[in-house]
């Protein structure tokens, strides 16, 4: 008996399609994270993009992908389902750039606050922090060791370039190779609007808690930010706030100012 194959040409459908799937499964389910649209759009390109390419390799694979294709249009014994779907393709396709196109009157379902207020207190590296006192602990070297600082400084400049630049860019513009693929755009901290109003310790809470951390009671934000606690040890986050800010020229507000 000879074994049951999959059509070459329904493995190339199949292959986006269950990527797709499980990619929204693991981000949108067990992780709880959403995928802005423009981002999944752009990686389902490379998927699919990457799958032609794999399936294509080589001649005998090529004329394998096609050989349906080909037979829908050449084979006369075939021209009603020919006539369907040249008839229903393009009538789908349609139907779909309307209704991506066609402007929507409903209002937007929720003003996107740009610096949510932080809570009071937040739990990172298996700690307890207090926002309210929190303070860099390696604020200080900048008047008592400077040559300490600046060394930190440049531990923070390799995190951020090694994990931080893509998004946020390498002049901290918001402007990296991937912002263009995000909405909202990331934060530019060149902007005298965002860490030049802030206190470090809100930057040490937004880094460590990501997206997943923002308030629940004023939900849904919109923030692509990873739990970078997951990924960053504590003193490399305090490192990268160093250099955020040393880079940008400008100073953090402190607690006695205010």
């Amino acid at each position: 008996m000879k074994a049951f194959r999959i059509p070459r040409l329904l493995q190339f459908v199949l292959v986006p399609v269950v990527v797709y799937a499980v990619t929204r499964l693991i981000f949108d389910v067990l992780l709880g994270q959403l995928i802005p649209a423009s981002l999944m759009t752009m990686y389902m390109f490379f998927v699919l993009a990457g799958t032609f390419m794999a399936f294509t390799f080589t001649e005998d694979g090529t004329r394998e992908l096609v050989a349906p294709i080909k037979a829908l249009v050449e084979d006369p014994s075939r021209k009603w389902l020919r006539n369907v779907v040249f008839v229903v393709l393009p009538l789908a396709l349609g139907f779909y750039t309307y209704q991506l196109r066609t402007p929507k009157p409903e209002a937007p379902l929720e003003l996107r606050s740009i610096h949510p207020a932080p809570p009071s207190t937040v739990k990172a590296y298996d700690k307890r922090f207090n926002l309210l006192t929190l303070e860099n602990p390696y604020r200080k070297l900048q008047k008592e060791d400077p040559e300490a600082f600046a060394e930190m400084v440049a531990a923070g400049a390799a995190v951020y370039i090694e994990n931080c630049q893509y998004c946020h860019g390498d002049k901290l513009d918001g402007r990296g190779p991937y912002a263009q693929g995000l909405n909202p755009v990331p934060a530019n901290f060149q902007d005298v609007g965002t860490i030049a109003q802030l206190q470090e310790s809100y930057l040490f809470w937004r880094i460590a808690t990501g997206g997943p951390g923002l308030p629940k009671e004023a939900a849904p934000w919109i923030s692509s930010m990873p739990i970078w606690q997951d990924f960053l040890s504590e003193e490399e986050t305090w490192q990268v706030i160093l250099y955020l800010y040393d880079y940008t020229g400008h100073a953090p507000r402190s607690w006695e100012h205010e």
